[in-house]
């Protein structure tokens, strides 16, 4: 994040750097030519579904409301973790859930992981609100706008005092369930593209079919796919640092980096993944 430039850490936009822009571009070129080189036009399609696939995770992540230590103390909104864990959360229910449905096609396989990622927020969200409400008997009220984009419901008379807000209000919910589907669908799309190219690279190099290969196959894509959705819901939290209420906090605005960022960091990963066996079949 700190080679793309931009300004101090502020609330608004921060646009990286023409430099900044300039190697990411470069650094994304240079890894899908080395895609091609390694697997040909299959290693492309795979190496642009990863990136995809990263990028969503990154944009999803400023989606989740994240209110760390404050928020287990009710003095400000959000679930009372830190960012890159209640993204991994979210990230691997999404990819048990496309895991699970990749038999059953491509389309279904994704709309697995984003239902399985939103679904986990859905109820996080959920039972956050009911410990704040009943256990702690305090309303939800944002410390960042007047009142609910969505609902309308105003919040400075339900704040209190010296806090930044409590509870998650309903664009809160809202935020972390659409953070969820998006972290879901990106990791699945990972996954699933990393499915493929090791189901082809094992079959020929072990001289085995499919079936035979498949659950080695499903254990490598798993694990890279964990490990890239990890590397990408780091990134963005290095970029909110600290807390965000979701897609109406002024901080969310600074996504344009965290989603550069992670289509860098996700072509230089993903050649790692798809080239690893291809280097093995070599040697």
């Amino acid at each position: 994040m700190t080679a793309l430039g931009g300004p101090k850490q502020t609330a608004g936009v921060q646009p990286p750097t023409g430099m900044g822009l300039a190697i990411s571009i470069i650094l994304i070129i240079v890894a899908l030519a080395l895609a091609y080189f390694l697997v040909q036009m299959a290693g492309v399609i795979a190496l642009v579904g990863i990136i995809i696939g990263g990028v969503l995770i990154a944009f999803g992540v400023h989606f989740v409301p994240v209110g760390g230590a404050p928020a287990a103390m009710g003095q400000s909104p959000g679930i009372a973790t830190g960012v890159a864990m209640l993204a991994a959360g979210a990230g691997l229910a999404g990819l048990f859930g496309g895991a699970w449905a990749a038999p059953f096609g491509f389309g279904v396989a994704l709309a697995g992981g984003a239902i399985g990622g939103g679904l986990l927020m859905a109820i996080t969200c959920t039972m956050v609100n009911v410990i704040y409400i009943f256990g702690m008997g305090i309303p939800a009220a944002s410390g960042k706008v007047e009142k609910d984009p969505i609902t309308g419901d105003t919040f400075p008379e339900y704040k209190s005092q010296g806090t930044e807000g409590h509870g998650l209000p309903f664009i809160s919910w809202v935020g972390g369930v659409v953070g969820g589907v998006l972290g879901g669908l990106g990791g699945t799309l990972i996954y699933l593209e990393l499915v493929e190219v090791y189901q082809t690279q094992l079959s020929a190099i072990l001289g085995a079919t499919v079936d035979q290969i498949a659950s080695v196959a499903i254990s490598l894509a798993g694990i890279f796919a964990i490990g890239i959705f990890l590397m990408n819901a780091v990134l963005a939290a290095y970029n909110i640092t600290g807390t965000i209420e979701g897609p109406h906090d002024p901080k969310f605005k600074r996504f344009p980096r965290a989603v550069i960022a992670a289509a860098v960091a996700s072509a230089v990963a993903g050649i790692f993944a798809i080239g690893l066996l291809e280097l093995v079949g070599v040697f």
